[in-house]
């Protein structure tokens, strides 16, 4: 019986042995290396040491966290601008409102609902995010509820207090968006790694689970994934899901 630690890293997975992983904690600010690898986010203290940390997202070529973080709630700002310009034309032009006034059914409203943090920091500007952003659905429902009977009614509730609250919304985004990396580091996790002798960080997205598995497990070889610091070891089908087995880390010089 093997025992591995699955995570994810943008859409995929992938399992590392139990025995390798000394601990895992929330991914914290790091202290800067001066000309370090690409790979190496910084450095971090654990216990009477200090770690280096390694990207794992950098490691297999896919954007950083708060890159992705920042290309999606900019499409998200882009978003709500389109929702407030519908808004406007359908009660001036009598134009079809297609979007929705539920804030827990447009993109932003499930993300902000699957989203949680211990930093205080980023709860604050969650929480305001959250209010303003559920205010501005729900006033968008009464306005469109009130152009059934008072057409000028709702044009100027939109003028006035929706346009107020909208703009509210997106100075909440734009705040969110300035504090990506600490919302990043909120949501991702390290990995206190040890191989050989040599112990680093691994900075992931998500820890998926902890698998148990036969040692005669059926392993289909994945040899085309492999690069000079990360070593796999082929790919298990756990629970439905495809996930590649690492034979070993190693921290870039």
């Amino acid at each position: 019986m093997i025992d591995l630690i699955v995570f994810s890293v943008g859409n995929n997975r992938y399992t590392l042995n139990i025995d390798n992983i000394q601990r895992i904690i929330q991914a914290t600010e790091l202290s800067d290396i001066p000309n370090s690898h690409p790979y190496i986010d910084g450095m971090m203290s654990y216990e009477d040491s200090v770690l280096k940390v390694l990207n794992f997202r950098k490691l297999i070529g896919l954007k950083t966290y708060e890159e992705e973080l920042k290309v999606l709630f900019t499409k998200l700002k882009t978003s709500h601008e389109d929702w407030i310009g519908e808004l406007i034309s359908a009660v001036d032009n009598g134009s079809t409102f297609t979007k929705t006034v539920d804030p827990h059914k447009c993109e932003l409203g499930i993300w902000l609902d699957n989203f949680n943090s211990y930093d205080e920091r980023v709860s604050t500007v969650f929480k305001e995010l959250m209010l303003n952003h559920k205010k501005l659905h729900i006033s968008g429902g009464d306005a469109m509820e009130l152009y059934k009977k008072d057409k000028d009614g709702a044009s100027e509730m939109i003028k006035t207090e929706i346009y107020d609250l909208y703009n509210q919304t997106i100075n909440s985004i734009d705040t969110f968006i300035d504090e990506l990396d600490i919302v990043s580091n909120s949501l991702q996790k390290f990995l206190i790694y040890e191989n050989s002798g040599k112990k680093f960080a691994i900075k992931v997205d998500k820890i998926e689970d902890i698998a148990h598995i036969e040692d005669d497990k059926q392993i289909s070889s994945d040899e085309n994934h492999q690069n000079e610091f990360l070593e796999l070891d082929g790919v298990l089908e756990l629970d439905g899901f495809l996930v590649n087995l690492i034979k070993t880390i190693n921290l870039p010089s």
